[in-house]
């Protein structure tokens, strides 16, 4: 089946972030993502406020950018919303785009090998085990978390680029795609990942995550085409959905069909009722999605 989430949007001011996570909590969402775009908010804070409002609600944040954090310190932080909310916490990583990490002094040669050496290093530390490391970036020296998970949480990577795939592919649990890619980039995406777990040598599971825009409500297409000229989506691509229900649950069919399993709708920035579109997936979107 089909699992279905909601973005709370960055562009939303982050008080009202736990009444909607009790609106979709209470509505049997399974999903709230949160981005930690530069410079709205940070995501692991807004994610332990999320968990601490809700019960069920697994709460993922797509994505923290690598050269933002170091790996011991980001790795703490998974660990510990994960022995608080053990189960309910999707934490994703980026190399960051680098203009943004520019800005802030952190814009690394190699943005990949960054992201890589930090991947490796949290999931060996979120096993439990002891890691001493010399790498480009990342330099450890006889590292072990006293409060290791009892399940380690699996890391995604955010991922646009062939390379990027296929890092997440070889090195990490899960990869999200962003809402610039249509089905068919979709398909292509998982056939790369694919293809690189395969080369790798990995059979563990591998959840892909793709986030979509989605309007509903008066004036749906309208506001669909203004949310693609926003991010500079032509509108040709097939790109989005707007309406009700019916045509949210075609959408989530489409790109599962394309391999992801994992559907997030992503509101407009707009959106004037976040806590009413969180209960519309929910309530009806869910029951129309296999």
């Amino acid at each position: 089946m089909t699992t279905l989430g909601v973005v709370f949007r960055p562009q939303v001011p982050p008080e009202r972030l736990r009444a909607v996570a009790r609106a979709a909590d209470d509505a049997g969402l399974e999903e709230l993502w949160l981005w930690e775009d530069c410079f709205w908010q940070s995501g692991i804070a807004g994610a332990a406020a999320a968990l601490s409002a809700t019960e069920r609600l697994r709460v993922g944040i797509g994505l923290m950018p690598v050269p933002f954090r170091n790996p011991v310190l980001a790795t703490l932080e998974v660990a510990t919303l994960e022995r608080m909310f053990p189960g309910r916490f999707l934490p994703g990583f980026g190399h960051g785009v680098q203009d943004w990490m520019g800005q802030v002094g952190a814009r690394a040669s190699s943005p990949l090998t960054l992201l890589r050496e930090n991947v490796d290093a949290m999931r060996t530390l979120l096993r439990g085990e002891e890691l001493s490391v010399d790498g480009r970036y990342v330099n450890l020296d006889r590292v072990k978390l006293d409060y290791p998970p009892e399940q380690a949480p699996p890391i995604l990577v955010g991922a646009v680029g062939p390379k990027t795939l296929k890092l997440a592919g070889e090195h990490a649990d899960g990869t999200i795609l962003d809402s610039q890619k249509n089905v068919s980039d979709v398909r292509a995406a998982v056939e790369l990942v694919r293809n690189a777990r395969t080369a790798a040598g990995r059979t563990d599971p591998h959840t892909i995550v793709y986030m979509g825009v989605a309007v509903t409500g008066p004036d749906a297409p309208e506001r669909l085409r203004a949310e693609l000229d926003f991010w500079k989506y032509d509108p040709a691509s097939g790109l989005g959905v707007a309406g009700g229900a019916e045509e949210f649950a075609a959408e989530a069919a489409k790109y599962a069909e394309a391999g992801a399993d994992t559907m997030i709708f992503q509101p407009p920035a707009d959106e004037p009722d976040l806590e009413g579109y969180v209960r519309f997936v929910a309530q009806e979107v869910r029951p129309l999605v296999g």
